[in-house]
């Protein structure tokens, strides 16, 4: 059995550990956060949502599967196509996207229904883009011209374009950046540079912003960070609900489907599923296991960059991990209240689509770079311009 398990299923065994075990806890967890929401609006039928997210999960688990059957090198050629098209992508969000709370996030794609968040896509094609020019630049790494511009300047339009719409998400792709230019030897002057005119570029928008019109995402940020601090607000609301549900949770939880926040906390099922998860499984069998679910695979993610002989797949592999751990402590850090609510929802946990998509073609790619890793074969192409 377990040949024929290893046949199919290739790459770090712990890596896919992880994703049953993230997967086992976005069944249960979405369940419970969606019954009643569920018998409300879809005629006493409590499983409409769990059907629906079973079958993204298990789309994703597909992408996973398919994605880590294909080499890695692959890869360092197609971010350059999968960058353009973020950055095409991005502006047509920008001006002709789905608006939501104020925000151009979501494309509608016509005919079939179905919303993406443009975001998703971006972050994963600049990933792969930067590994790409970090691992053909090292011969002149230190070099402003030579390795820094072909950097920055793709981190930069992508994060502007983000911007308007989603803050936390250009600030979190920017860190993430940052951290992999540093892993990848960029010069320490130019990273400490090009922060500090990404901080004031940043306040020189919102000040502008601010002056120009009193409605809008500049309003919002502004009111989440006031009532972080002031106790005051909607933000603070879920804020205070999710440490309810953690609080009463304790260290062994409510048992499952017991939830009583989610019945009052805004998004259970998304941004707030750690929440649910605690309160229901407590932190011993629900919140530590999953922290250290992201704590495995960063510290696998570890492993892989120590075999790899080669610098691409070794930045793709931390690069992709990073977007993904990052992304869950940021989540998990607002549902303790240790920073501001902003919307990053627990990958591969929390319910959605685009979100799921993209995490688990990272998933896969990081489980290909791994599998390859294992085979013996000769050696294959360098990357290439």
């Amino acid at each position: 059995m377990d040949e024929k398990i290893n046949k199919y299923l290739k790459g770090d065994p712990i890596i896919w550990g992880v994703i049953i075990v993230l997967s086992i806890f976005s069944l249960l967890a979405v369940y419970s956060a969606t019954s009643t929401l569920a018998m409300h609006k879809m005629g006493g039928n409590s499983l409409y949502y769990l059907v629906r997210h079973g079958v993204i999960l298990a789309f994703g688990i597909m992408i996973i599967f398919i994605t880590h059957l294909i080499h890695y090198k692959y890869y360092s050629r197609l971010s350059q196509l999968l960058i353009g098209i973020a950055v095409v992508l991005l502006i047509i969000t920008l001006f002709l996207g789905t608006n939501v709370n104020q925000a151009m996030r979501w494309l509608t794609l016509p005919g079939l229904g179905f919303t993406i968040q443009t975001s998703d896509f971006a972050k994963l094609a600049l990933i792969m883009y930067i590994a790409r020019v970090l691992s053909m630049k090292q011969g002149e790494i230190k070099s402003f011209k030579e390795a820094f511009l072909p950097v920055i300047i793709p981190v930069v339009i992508i994060c502007v374009l983000i911007l308007p719409a989603n803050l936390s998400t250009a600030a979190l792709i920017f860190g993430i950046s940052f951290l992999l230019m540093f892993i990848g030897r960029i010069s320490i002057k130019h990273l400490l540079a090009s922060g500090g005119v990404a901080i004031l570029l940043l306040a020189l928008f919102i000040t502008v912003g601010t002056l120009v019109k009193k409605e809008g995402r500049i309003n919002t940020w502004k009111n989440r960070i006031e009532n972080y601090f002031e106790k005051g607000g909607e933000e603070n609301y879920q804020s205070q609900q999710a440490k309810i549900a953690i609080a009463t949770g304790g260290l062994f939880g409510k048992n499952p489907g017991k939830s009583v926040q989610r019945n009052f906390l805004p998004n259970p099922y998304s941004d707030f599923i750690y929440a649910i998860i605690v309160e229901e499984y407590g932190l011993i069998i629900g919140g530590i296991p999953i922290l250290l679910a992201y704590l495995f695979l960063m510290f696998r993610a570890g492993v892989i960059v120590r075999k790899c002989d080669r610098t691409f797949p070794a930045f793709l592999a931390i690069g992709l991990t990073l977007m993904i751990v990052v992304q869950a402590m940021v989540n998990m850090s607002v549902v303790v209240g240790i920073f501001p609510v902003t919307g990053q929802t627990l990958p591969l946990v929390s319910m959605g689509g685009s979100s799921m998509l993209f995490t688990s073609i990272a998933f896969g790619i990081i489980l290909s770079i791994s599998r390859n890793l294992n085979e013996t074969e000769p050696d294959e192409e360098e990357v290439t311009a």
